[in-house]
């Protein structure tokens, strides 16, 4: 979320970042609305004060008459009837007011880095690097989806069956394949990359979803269970983040590090074509998410670490990748800097979106209310939150199928998930 004082100081900043985003907001409205907040909310800290003041004069007055009362006391009871009428008929109207700016001000999206290329759509998106590796199969050939119904390992039809389009049923080694993924993650974020593994709930309260930024903006790509008032992770960036609302650190504790696995569940709205063919963009897939909290000071740095954290998954399983620069038409509604890591998939000769690593700045900090005391003292701060995918699970196994395969149909292994697999090296072949 944006200080609201911000678009009463600056007004025109936040109307060119809107305009670099494709966006809108309703600006007018929540200046309005703020500053009648502003001022019914100084009005009631003096009638407090002036409250405070009577009842500190009445107490004395009583004590003094023995509990008996007089003129001045019934005066000043009856002046401080008038000043509590006049604070609740206040409160009401700040409230209201509140609403008024509070609502629309979660629809505004975050203020982007200065770094940030300049365009419309993701063709404008800047390539920062690319792997050394190079796929093997460089030509257009079977995509996973083949190459995993071939194998019995991908069984989409049966999964329609079960519960309706856009869910998949993975079987024999599929489903091994995909949970040595989620442990291989794991390890290698746990263990080597010192972040904290965590398994938090996969059902969230509408304040944790406000939080993060899905809420309100993204409400229709929810799944939400109205009978209990609970929203379905469309990210584990959500629980995690959330674990520390309304919470206050020492800047020595920064940076706190967490790795978590989680199903996602996302309605997918308006994705066609290719995109809802085999594993590509389900209503359910498997997540392994990094999580960062830290200072304005470190984050951009952090946020540099973080991706190439996400990038070593890809290099250690030998998978063709590069890595983008999102420019401000493409960039997400809660970063302020985002690098989409893209895995190269022979199956549709084109890299697709494997990791968005983002630096979220403040803006979530300050919807969960997120803070740190300066080591140099001073006032509490927001902090700084990042997060980014350390992988998609079931994309990289659309990888590693499409590009570890073999012309006799077969599947190599990639030798890092060999020991998760009890050292098979190939799917549809014998040890």
């Amino acid at each position: 979320m944006l200080d609201p004082r911000m678009l009463l100081d600056n007004p025109k900043l936040i109307v060119e970042n809107l305009q670099k985003r494709q966006q809108t907001g309703n600006i007018e409205v929540i200046t309005k609305h703020f500053t009648v907040y502003k001022k019914i909310s100084q009005e009631i800290d003096s009638l407090r004060h002036q409250s405070k003041q009577i009842s500190e004069k009445i107490g004395p007055l009583l004590k003094a008459n023995k509990g008996k009362s007089n003129a001045e006391i019934e005066a000043l009871k009856k002046q401080s009837q008038e000043v509590k009428s006049n604070l609740r008929e206040l409160e009401v109207s700040q409230s209201q007011h509140r609403d008024g700016y509070y609502q629309p001000l979660l629809e505004l999206p975050n203020l982007l880095d200065p770094s940030v290329p300049i365009g419309k759509t993701a063709a404008d998106n800047v390539e920062v690097r690319r792997s050394d590796g190079v796929s093997k199969r460089l030509e257009q050939g079977p995509d996973h989806l083949e190459i995993g119904t071939r194998l019995g390992i991908i069984d989409c039809d049966r999964a329609s069956k079960i519960s309706g389009s856009r869910f998949a049923l993975l079987r024999g080694m599929g489903a091994r394949l995909e949970m040595a993924l989620i442990q291989f993650m794991l390890d290698l974020h746990g263990n080597q990359g010192g972040y904290e593994p965590l398994l938090p709930p996969y059902l969230v309260q509408e304040q944790s979803m406000i939080g993060t930024g899905q809420l309100p903006k993204f409400r229709h790509e929810s799944f939400f269970l109205e009978k209990d008032g609970y929203f379905l992770v469309p990210t584990a960036e959500v629980p995690i983040t959330n674990i520390h609302r309304d919470e206050v650190f020492a800047e020595k504790d920064l940076p706190l590090k967490y790795v978590a696995f989680t199903p996602c569940f996302r309605r997918e709205a308006g994705s066609y074509g290719q995109d809802t063919r085999g594993l590509i963009r389900l209503h359910q897939f498997h997540k392994v998410e990094l999580v960062k909290i830290t200072t304005p000071t470190t984050s951009s740095n952090e946020l540099e670490s973080l991706t190439a954290d996400a990038e070593k998954t890809l290099k250690i399983l030998g998978l063709p990748y590069r890595v983008v620069d999102l420019c401000s038409g493409d960039i997400g509604f809660s970063a302020a800097k985002c690098y989409d890591i893209e895995v190269w998939l022979p199956g549709q000769k084109q890299y697709r979106e494997i990791s968005s690593c983002s630096n979220c700045g403040d803006f979530q900090a300050r919807r969960i209310n997120i803070r740190y005391k300066p080591e140099s003292g001073g006032k509490a701060a927001f902090a700084h939150t990042l997060n980014g995918s350390g992988l998609a699970v079931g994309r990289t196994l659309i990888a590693i199928l499409e590009n570890y395969w073999n012309e006799d149909g077969t599947v190599t292994i990639p030798e890092a998930l060999r020991p998760y697999l009890g050292g098979r090296e190939n799917i549809g072949a014998e040890r």
